[in-house]
């Protein structure tokens, strides 16, 4: 199996008192002792009331791939207090995991406080080493698939959500990682004109984006461009002058009748900036219209060129809006794509894409559902990937047997199908209900076997 994602996640990604007790346990003839750690959380982050589990997949990577180098080694033994016995640097040399077995919920399965998401079993002082890297790969992947699965639940089924977080994240780990995880917890892609073609190559996740303020406002006047031809679609013929069809559109959306004085003169650096990228993207055009005005340039030079592109075959993705009144915004952009459709026959027009982008939220998002709204696609950065509104999950992970020896149990109960069992709130002692089970289902599953010849669970990509 291939190692983790990030090469910083060794057997060196935890704490030194980890090693101080793999020590202690090797000096007490303790160290290949059997026991079992259980991880869970307490409480439900963001005051909800569940998690997604996620970051399995690395942990498996971690456990197959762990092994010291003999530089490691050394730094361990000039790091610990006192002097490091031959026998000790012996038994590092031959550390792995090949006697651990990992038992574990499915990575992206909705979990609750106070049940064990992970449970490994190995030699203490193995296990014990496992345990600050393995929490690290949970709390924050489980974290950010949850936040991401709340966006997903405000926003509502049918809106694409996509995940702008890269320039906001904490450092390319977080970014990389909260790719992943906003992908896992219901997110349809990553943006890729900042945000994150790694994370698209290395894990499959689909990338979709537009340009940005910059590269409008690069542009001055159309006679900048100097390459104009675009072939049709098809490849069946070519049209010479892309940005003279371009501004016809224009004059004939300034001239409709139906439009009103929606439209007036528009920015030209804008419409050179639209019609050049349409030039170098004719599949894929999506234009951010808030460089200037968004009603009286933005989106009217977004039409005339797309406008111009459905003569050549292409049909337009549509536009981004960045700042301003989303909601007012959106529907008023929403009935300028209606009115054309109308007015010159173009069957879909009107239901051109609008994404909305620019610290949106949960309440935001929320806020915009209130108020009603034509947004069919949110652009989520800052408050997805930083999980703004809590830090941190909060998993522990704890010692529950040792040698066969309870060190924590509650129940040896175990639910059958139509048996009535009482149930006790898991913080209100004094709530009780029956409930009869109509499904049984071990949550636990065996990921890693080590040698112990057991079959193990196929981590899906």
């Amino acid at each position: 199996m291939d190692g983790p994602t990030n090469p910083m996640v060794t057997p060196l990604l935890t704490d030194l008192y980890q090693f101080t007790m793999a020590y202690a346990y090797w000096k007490a003839g303790k160290h290949n002792d059997r026991a079992v750690f259980d991880l869970y959380f307490r409480k439900n982050p963001f005051g909800g009331e569940f998690t997604v589990f996620a970051g399995l997949e690395e942990c498996i990577k971690l456990i197959a791939n762990f092994k010291l180098t003999e530089e490691e080694i050394s730094f361990i033994c000039e790091t610990l207090p006192g002097s490091c016995e031959e026998g000790f640097v012996k038994y590092l040399r031959n550390i792995d995991c090949s006697d651990v077995e990992v038992y574990a919920i499915s990575e992206g399965t909705v979990v609750f406080p106070k049940v064990p998401l992970l449970r490994v079993e190995g030699p203490v002082a193995v296990v014990q080493l496992l345990e600050t890297p393995v929490l690290n790969l949970v709390n924050f992947a489980s974290l950010v698939a949850t936040n991401a699965a709340r966006h997903r639940l405000v926003a509502g089924k049918s809106k694409m959500l996509l995940e702008f977080g890269l320039r906001r994240a904490q450092g390319p780990d977080g970014a990389i990682s909260a790719s992943k995880y906003c992908y896992i917890g219901g997110f349809d892609a990553t943006r890729w004109f900042s945000n994150n073609v790694a994370a698209g190559r290395l894990f499959g996740i689909p990338l979709r984006g537009t340009h940005s303020h910059a590269f409008v406002s690069s542009f001055m006047s159309p006679d900048e461009i100097l390459e104009r031809s675009l072939h049709r679609s098809d490849g069946s013929s070519t049209c010479e002058d892309f940005v003279s069809l371009v501004q016809s559109w224009l004059s004939k959306i300034q001239w409709a009748k139906a439009l009103g004085n929606t439209v007036g003169e528009t920015n030209q650096s804008e419409l050179a900036a639209f019609t050049s990228y349409a030039l170098a993207f004719p599949n894929n055009f999506l234009a951010l219209v808030d460089t200037y005005d968004v009603m009286r340039s933005g989106v009217p030079n977004f039409c005339a060129v797309a406008l111009a592109l459905n003569d050549l075959g292409y049909k337009s993705v549509g536009i981004r809006l960045d700042s301003g009144d989303l909601a007012y915004l959106s529907g008023e952009a929403r009935k300028i794509f209606q009115i054309i459709e109308k007015e010159f026959g173009l069957p879909g027009f009107g239901k051109t894409s609008i994404t909305a982008s620019n610290d949106l939220n949960e309440e935001t998002l929320d806020a915009l559902n209130k108020q009603g709204h034509e947004v069919d696609c949110y652009g989520i950065g800052t408050y997805l990937v930083t999980c703004y509104a809590q830090a941190a999950l909060g998993c522990v992970f704890k010692l529950v047997e040792i040698n066969n020896q309870p060190r924590i149990k509650l129940s040896e109960d175990v639910s059958k199908v139509g048996e009535r069992i009482l149930c006790r709130h898991p913080f209100n002692e004094s709530k009780r209900a029956y409930v009869v089970p109509q499904r049984v289902e071990e949550l636990l599953k065996c990921y890693w076997p080590g040698k112990s010849g057991k079959s193990s669970e196929y981590i899906p990509s």
